[in-house]
Parts: structure tokens; C-alpha cells; sequence
């Protein structure tokens, strides 16, 4: 091998007694592949009776130094000021401290690789943890939310009026056309398999029973609650959110306002006045869009149909589904402003949040309506 003052060379004399090294030329990054290649074609590290000569060294960087930290050994690297004293001081010092470095480097051990089982048991427990702490904070903001309301129910001069008017017409009057429309035509649909079903026994007449017993009992209150759920919880978590990101809740605490007065409350209050009112709608358009079916398809006259209505059906199948309405809307407006005051500040965030907030309304929604079901199938009611 040739020696270079432009590019640096490691050149082995073994027929020198005793052999010798001669290292030569610019030990530098710009020269690495070919100084790579040289110092894989020497037997490394040396033995202790080859002689390093680093007279003719000349430029040398990081780069260069591991070479011949990887060429010499850590144990040569460290006698630099034996074996080589007029090396300059800055190239020695460069030369101990990547020998140093790279003697003390030790590779992380990996984690073994459990098996897919032991990996799928271990994301089901992260869920489940996730879950509860979710479920903690659920019952922690549901906490200062009715904390909060005792305190301010009782002063009048705290109430926010025209903040709770505006919530009332967003979350109720806007939501009339969609939560009619949507009742109407599933309980036309609700009438009409039903009655399809109930022919075959020549039952035909107990359609109206059946749609009235679903929408007074269960489809009037559980669709409200799902459409207020996708509608209102996720405008509740986008409209905090996004005051969250611009930094305008911390403008409220700063100005001495409560977040939770001003900011929870009015929409808490606001979904507890419509929801119930939008479940009251809603069961009569699903009873109505059943007498329609059964008017056009079972020749049931609107006035049979009433009459049906009034001798086999009682109040108490109305209160039992408008009783859970307020318990619904509670959830529903908690949920919804717990996941807006969650927002880290992104808009990535905000979207993550109000996904978040229809699934777990929803979920709750029909957790609670099969377990008030129960109770009230055992109670007798």
C-alpha cells in the first residue's frame, strides 16, 4: 500500500526488525470508505511488538480517530504519549478521548421477545388500565360538576342566562327536524316488520302495541340520547377544545372566572332542559310514524289506532323512558366537556378527543339503558 499525504494509509513493514506501522496522510471523514477498507485488510488489534510511527500523520476528526482506535486497540491508544511523543497534544487528546469512549460503549441488551399470546394479554392490560383511569377521571369531573352546580344554583346572579338560552337552542330547537325525521321513519320500519312477523299468527292488531310499547319504553329516549351523543357531546369537546388550544381557559382562570361556571354548567343545564323535551318529540313521531304504516298497509284507522293506544297502554311505559332522559343528558354534557378540557393543544388533539367523546356517550348511553331495563323488567314496571 502506498502512502498519501491526501488521503490517509496504514502501511505494515514486516520485514523491518522489528515489524513497524507506518500510519500516514489526512485521517478524516472525506476518506473514510478507502481508510475503512485498509484497516480491514490489517490484522487487528496489533500485536505489542509492532511499532507505531505517527510522524507522518497528518489531518485527523472524529471519523479517523475511531479508525485507528479500531486499528491500534484501546491498550496502544492509551501509551500515545510513549510510543508516539511528538504527535501534537490536540490529535493525542482527540485520540484518547474516542478510545476511551468507545472502550466504555456497551450495546443495550434487548428485552426478549415474548410470544404473541404473552403480547396480546399485555395490550389487553394497558386497555384496561387506560379504561379505569378514564372511568377515574368520568367520576372525578362528575363530581365537581354537581359540586359546582349546588354552589351556584342557590345565587341567582351567577346563573349565565343568555349562555344557557344559546346551549338550549344549539343542543334542542336545531335538533328537532333530525331527531323527528329519525324517529318517524324507524318507527314506520318498526310497524312494518313488525306487523310482517305478527300476520303470520293473525296478530296483525298488537302492531300497535308493539310500537308503542318500543318508542314509550326504549327507542323514543335510547335514539335521542345516541343523536345528541354524535351531535352534542362532540360540539361540546370541539368547542372546548378549541379553547383550549388557544389558550382561552387559561385566560378565564387568569381574569379569576371559573372554567367549570362558566364553560360546563350552561351546557350540563342546557342538554338537561332538551333532552328530555327532544325525547318527548321523538316518541311521538316514532308512535305516529307507526300509525302511519299501520293505516296505509294494516287498514288500522288513526281513530282505532288511538283508541288501542289509550286501553292497552299505561303512563307509567311514558315515565319509564323519560325518567332516564335527564340521566342521559348528564353524561352526555359531562363526557363531552371532560374530553374537551383533555385536549393536549393540537388539532390532531381535538379530533382524537371528540372521537373519544361520541364513542364513550354512546357507550355509556346503552350500558345504562340495558341495566335500567333490567331493573325496571324486575321491579315490574
Amino acid at each position: 500500500m502506498s502512502t498519501s499525504t491526501a488521503t490517509g494509509s496504514a502501511e505494515l513493514d514486516a520485514s523491518a526488525q522489528p515489524p513497524r506501522l507506518r500510519v500516514a496522510g489526512n485521517w478524516t471523514l472525506a476518506h473514510y470508505t478507502e481508510l475503512e477498507g485498509e484497516v480491514d485488510a490489517l490484522t487487528r488489534p496489533l500485536t505489542d511488538d509492532i511499532q507505531v510511527d505517527l510522524a507522518a500523520l497528518g489531518e485527523l476528526d472524529t471519523a479517523g480517530a475511531s479508525l485507528l482506535v479500531r486499528l491500534l486497540g484501546a491498550k496502544r491508544i492509551g501509551d500515545l504519549a510513549r510510543e508516539a511523543p511528538n504527535l501534537p497534544a490536540a490529535q493525542r487528546a482527540l485520540l484518547q478521548t474516542v478510545g476511551t469512549a468507545l472502550n466504555t460503549y456497551g450495546r443495550p441488551a434487548r428485552s426478549p421477545k415474548g410470544s404473541v399470546v404473552t403480547e396480546l394479554l399485555a395490550r389487553i392490560g394497558r386497555a384496561m388500565e387506560s379504561i379505569w383511569h378514564q372511568q377515574l377521571q368520568l367520576l372525578g369531573f362528575i363530581g365537581l360538576t354537581l359540586e359546582s352546580m349546588v354552589r351556584t344554583l342557590p345565587q341567582p346572579r351567577r346563573w349565565r342566562i343568555t349562555s344557557l338560552v344559546s346551549h338550549i337552542e344549539q343542543t334542542g330547537l336545531d335538533a328537532v327536524p333530525i331527531v323527528v325525521l329519525l324517529t318517524f321513519m324507524v318507527g314506520a320500519v318498526v310497524a312494518f316488520l313488525g306487523s310482517t312477523v305478527l300476520a303470520d299468527f293473525g296478530a296483525t292488531i298488537y302492531t300497535v302495541d308493539l310500537v308503542a310499547f318500543s318508542f314509550l319504553r326504549e327507542f323514543g329516549v335510547l335514539l335521542t340520547a345516541i343523536l345528541m351523543a354524535g351531535r352534542t357531546a362532540s360540539a361540546f369537546t370541539a368547542q372546548i377544545g378549541s379553547m383550549k388550544v388557544n389558550e382561552e381557559i387559561d385566560a378565564i382562570r387568569v381574569m379569576g372566572l371559573n372554567p367549570m361556571e362558566l364553560l360546563v354548567l350552561p351546557r350540563v343545564l342546557a342538554l338537561l332542559v332538551s333532552l328530555p323535551l327532544l325525547t318527548f318529540l321523538a316518541m311521538m313521531a316514532g308512535i305516529v310514524g307507526g300509525g302511519v304504516v299501520c293505516a296505509l298497509v294494516l287498514d288500522i284507522s288513526p281513530a282505532m289506532f288511538l283508541n288501542l293506544l289509550k286501553s292497552d297502554i299505561g303512563v307509567r311505559h311514558f315515565l319509564v323512558g323519560l325518567v332516564k332522559a335527564p340521566v342521559f343528558a348528564f353524561l352526555i354534557a359531562v363526557i363531552g366537556c371532560l374530553e374537551g378540557f383533555k385536549v393536549s393543544g393540537s388539532a390532531q388533539s381535538v379530533g382524537e378527543h371528540t372521537t373519544s367523546s361520541v364513542v364513550q356517550s354512546i357507550f355509556v348511553v346503552i350500558l345504562i339503558d340495558a341495566l335500567a331495563a333490567l331493573f325496571f323488567m324486575e321491579m315490574g314496571w
